[in-house]
């Protein structure tokens, strides 16, 4: 079952959404160690390449699961009306956090003028490069998102489990493999 129905997600949801939240904790993890680099460290440049493709690559991915989900019809949700709208709520907000996250990382990268390498497979331009302290303004969104990013990821982690093992519904398991 690739698509999602009505009672399931599909492969492809279930492939994307690890796949992303994976990334997620890589990138925020390599992220903050970056912070500790020093110029003169071996990975001062290496550790920002793997970030900022590993970013790109999570930027298409994002933007495939966004248009994936649009033409795709979705699980009914389990829980009250209240955990409803809170779910709802909670997995669009994730996707503007990735999305804030991701833009406001590129704008740090490109400000100089330079585009992205990604692995050195491709280039992405510098398209927007002409806003004031652009680098500095970014790189405050991007920390900030990213960190929201990740505690509301961690909240959506637990309401899962709380889902699954106190709620005993079947919230976590369609997001583990498609139910028939």
């Amino acid at each position: 079952m690739i698509a999602d129905n009505k009672r399931s997600y599909g492969w492809l949801t279930i492939f994307m959404h690890w796949v992303s939240a994976l990334v997620v904790v890589g990138l925020f993890a390599l992220g903050y160690w970056m912070l500790t680099l020093s110029y003169y460290d071996p990975w001062y440049r290496l550790g920002p390449w793997w970030h900022k493709s590993f970013g790109m690559l999570l930027l298409i991915l994002t933007l495939s699961r966004v248009i994936w989900r649009a033409g795709n019809k979705t699980p009914t949700l389990s829980g009250s009306g209240f955990e409803q709208v809170g779910a709802r709520l909670g997995h669009w907000l994730l996707y503007a956090l990735l999305l804030v996250t991701m833009l406001s990382g590129y704008l740090i990268s490109t400000a100089d003028g330079r585009g992205i390498s990604v692995f050195d497979w491709f280039t992405v331009p510098a398209v927007i490069t002409s806003i004031p302290a652009q680098e500095d303004l970014a790189g405050e969104v991007h920390w900030y998102s990213a960190l929201a990013l990740v505690i509301l990821a961690g909240g959506h982690a637990l309401m899962a489990l709380k889902h699954h093992f106190w709620d005993k519904h079947d919230t976590l398991k369609r997001m583990l493999k498609p139910q028939k």
